[in-house]
């Protein structure tokens, strides 16, 4: 046993789970992947850019959060991945931008190898579902700071559009239609909350409610929805092309504060609550917690993973053609520039420092 083994690095392990995941990660890419699995450096043919008039590169990076509590508490790690991919890719789209390529990072305590396969397949399995090469990661064996069977999990990708394509806030119109799309559940934000309401109800993850046909674990760790790919569908296609003006990921910070980031300042929405019923898990955890769904709508996503501001003449056909692509999607708002006081009326106006438009939630949410 080597000097490194003996302090708790198992390097052969590693080896191992590179092996494993080898088969997984090569199927995620094509012809403009460059070399293989194993390298220093993934390299990605971008000469296809070359087409474009004014090429511009999207970056997002993210992790899951403690949702990959639940994955180790329960022993499941098939689908923790998904929610890496969904965090990561689905913020490149939001601006309009087509994913190339994506690297990802597991540290954990000790190198199990045929868990960091199941972490990495199911990481390649959604990377192949939203057309992104996984090109690259690290698995980092880091005794004594991360439990023998605790891990975590981060990512960055990389896309690109052409400058005039991109979505930008600036072309956002009063008139315009908004869309939501649903979500799967909780996605991957919301579960310190989450956490607590169930240590505070003494459940764990194994335990039984009524409500849900599965344990309490296999419900949150629900995957995330991936919008990649239909999203992508629908700016290139030639009858919805130009329609979408922006877009917003629900992630953390809950609906009201991301939409209005997306926003110009001016520029307003009421998202109407009755437009849409929550997915039963918020409810059976606002119940839990002692809460009303509406103390909430800054942590979860209630059931909306994704909006889209649309032109109005084409919001119908914006929205199904989301559907036929299998996203539940409705209209829920339209954007005004009426003068008012927006803070004075209970509106969100900005958020993660940017000074933007307004976004509350009225009515009441659809039984």
């Amino acid at each position: 046993m080597s000097l490194y083994a003996q302090s708790g690095v198992d390097t052969e392990a590693g080896d191992r789970a590179v092996e494993l995941m080898k088969a997984a990660v090569q199927a995620t890419h094509g012809p403009q992947v460059i070399g293989g699995v194993g390298g220093f450096a993934g390299m990605f043919d971008v000469s296809a850019l070359k087409e474009f008039d004014h090429p511009v590169l999207a970056t997002s990076t993210d992790g899951v959060g403690t949702k990959v509590a639940i994955a180790q508490a329960i022993d499941k790690h098939d689908t923790i991945g998904q929610d890496l991919v969904g965090m990561v890719v689905d913020d490149i789209v939001v601006v309009g931008a087509k994913p190339l390529f994506m690297t990802d990072y597991v540290a954990t305590g000790r190198v199990i190898p045929e868990r960091i396969a199941e972490i990495v397949g199911s990481i390649a399995r959604a990377c192949a579902e939203t057309g992104t090469s996984l090109v690259g990661g690290e698995v980092a064996e880091h005794p004594d700071l991360l439990g023998p069977d605790e891990y975590d999990l981060a990512g960055a990708a990389v896309g690109a559009v052409d400058f005039e394509l991109r979505l930008d806030p600036s072309r956002v119109r009063s008139g315009d239609v908004v869309l939501a799309l649903a979500s799967s559940g909780l996605h991957s934000n919301g579960y310190s909350l989450v956490r607590r309401v169930l240590a505070d109800a003494e459940l764990d993850y194994t335990s039984s409610i009524a409500d849900f046909s599965r344990s309490v674990g296999e419900e949150l760790l629900e995957p995330t929805r991936l919008y990649a790919g239909p999203v992508v569908s629908v700016l290139e296609n030639p009858t919805t092309k130009g329609a979408v003006h922006m877009l917003s990921h629900i992630t953390g910070g809950g609906i009201a504060a991301n939409i209005a980031r997306v926003l110009p300042a001016g520029l307003w929405l009421e998202l109407d609550r009755s437009t849409w019923q929550p997915p039963q898990v918020f409810r059976v955890l606002a119940d839990l917690g002692g809460f009303a769904l509406g103390e909430v709508e800054d942590t979860w996503n209630l059931g909306i993973g994704m909006v889209a501001l649309v032109e109005a003449d084409r919001a119908e056909a914006v929205q199904q053609a989301f559907v036929q692509l299998g996203i539940p999607t409705w209209q829920a708002g339209v954007v005004s520039d009426a003068q008012r006081d927006l803070a004075a009326d209970g509106f969100t106006v900005g958020a993660k420092g940017v000074h933007a438009g307004g976004v509350r939630l009225v009515g009441d949410f659809a039984s």
